[in-house]
């Protein structure tokens, strides 16, 4: 059997069918709606690894808006039992409903999701491009086979009639254009000690990532600081100080690895361009346990939309933190005060540092996936199995967050107040996602 990877490479190449999809009998429309909504997410994980401007919190935005495009498709077609976000998300209006009855979830689903993911990869690279084409070509075949032409052709424009009503909303969000991968041209650096220094060479690194995120549009927090946090430990150089001992602690973590405590830094570092990001970690997560236990298409959809609200809105809430207290990382102020030989296990990323990321969307994550599975749900994590890092399995949401959260003081790329607050703050961004409804 080939791996996913390798499985999923070739599809790109255009030279296996789309996987994922068996052959499915007509009548089993829901099975087949859940497996094209599936398969296109799998492609969307493989996208965010080949375009340059999915840092995470593009990725994340991504991830909410297709997942609530998915939504509002199965929504639409049983409002008696299914509730639109319309009037829950900010600013979302109800999309189209259907002019004409007995449009097929499927089809639908499939002209939603081909429409959605053109868009929002529309600057990926010439592999990707051809694999968004193969895979439309290939759904399209497969949800046609035994519909009649005129059920199919309205089920597909109605589709993409719901995708285009959310991408509609959100060019006004602020994070439909991000130029310069997300770099600003100029930027003035803090002057006072502790702020944020630049930890890379790159030219294009010398100023902070997006630092105008936190004023986009969340989606279900009413602002960007409704999550907001306590002041980080005061910065000083004083051996005795708190911060100076959270330094240390950085330091003594990153001198005395075992090879689990790196295995782990490793497993969740999911670097942009290398992997799915970290918001698409959990999506990978969600998709594993989907295909375990068999969720049917609205479940599905549902734990897409809210998981990729939560991260969205998780970034937006991180950030606006992260520039309000302009925190300099671990590795600067470990090389200046410690010890100027320092080399933290894994790259530190080019924003300021106070909270975590990681900590913060993997916290709002595990409260969303918990309120949908339940306290306790066991899983196995096979996110980076072909990417040659082992399957790690968890009792529960929280204690894979958890984990993502301290990988990143194994890593040196964070201080504990970061880690444990972020944690915190992703908690409560996971409070807003979880009163939205969706059934009814």
């Amino acid at each position: 059997m080939l791996s996913r990877r390798l499985f999923t490479g070739l599809v790109l190449a255009g030279l296996v069918p789309v996987p994922g999809i068996a052959a499915t009998e007509a009548t089993d429309r829901d099975a087949l709606t859940r497996d094209v909504l599936l398969t296109w997410n799998r492609l969307v994980l493989e996208l965010v690894r080949h375009t340059a401007t999915y840092s995470p919190p593009v990725a994340a935005r991504a991830f909410a808006c297709t997942g609530i495009t998915a939504w509002e498709v199965l929504a639409g077609l049983a409002p008696d039992h299914r509730k639109s976000l319309a009037g829950q998300v900010n600013a979302l209006t109800a999309p189209p409903a259907p002019t004409a009855p007995g449009i097929d979830p499927a089809a639908a689903m499939h002209g939603a999701m081909a429409f959605s993911v053109r868009h929002y990869f529309g600057n990926t690279g010439p592999t990707g491009q051809r694999a968004m084409r193969a895979m439309d070509s290939r759904l399209a075949e497969r949800v046609a086979e035994g519909m009649a032409e005129d059920v199919v052709t309205r089920s597909l424009e109605h589709g993409r009639d719901v995708a285009l009503h959310i991408i509609e909303w959100a060019r006004s969000d602020g994070g439909e254009v991000v130029e310069n991968m997300g770099f600003p041209q100029t930027w003035a650096l803090g002057t006072q000690p502790g702020h944020w220094e630049p930890t890379s060479k790159i030219v294009q690194q010398q100023a902070p990532l997006l630092p105008d995120w936190p004023k986009n549009r969340p989606m279900a927090m009413p602002s960007a600081d409704a999550c907001g946090l306590s002041a980080p430990p005061e910065y000083s150089e004083a051996p005795a100080s708190e911060f100076h001992v959270q330094a240390v602690e950085v330091y003594e973590t990153v001198r005395n690895l075992t090879a689990e405590q790196k295995l782990i830094a490793r497993f969740w570092s999911d670097d942009p361009m290398l992997s799915p990001t970290p918001p698409g970690h959990w999506i990978a997560i969600l998709l594993e346990i989907t295909q375990r236990d068999d969720l049917p298409a609205d479940r599905l959809a549902d734990a897409l939309a809210r998981l990729g609200i939560a991260v969205s809105d998780a970034f937006i809430a991180c950030w606006q933190a992260k520039y309000q207290f302009d925190l300099v990382r671990p590795v600067t102020y470990i090389r200046r005060h410690i010890d100027p030989s320092f080399e933290p296990l894994l790259i530190t990323p080019p924003f300021p540092e106070y909270p975590s990321g990681h900590s913060t969307q993997s916290g709002a994550a595990a409260s969303v996936l918990t309120a949908i599975f339940g306290d306790n749900f066991a899983f196995d994590d096979v996110t980076h199995v072909d990417d040659g890092l082992p399957m790690r399995t968890f009792p529960s949401f929280h204690a894979a967050a958890e984990e993502a959260a301290i990988s990143r003081l194994y890593g040196g790329i964070h201080f504990r107040a970061a880690i444990e607050n972020g944690l915190s703050q992703g908690e409560c961004v996971g409070e807003f996602v979880n009163r939205l409804v969706t059934f009814q």
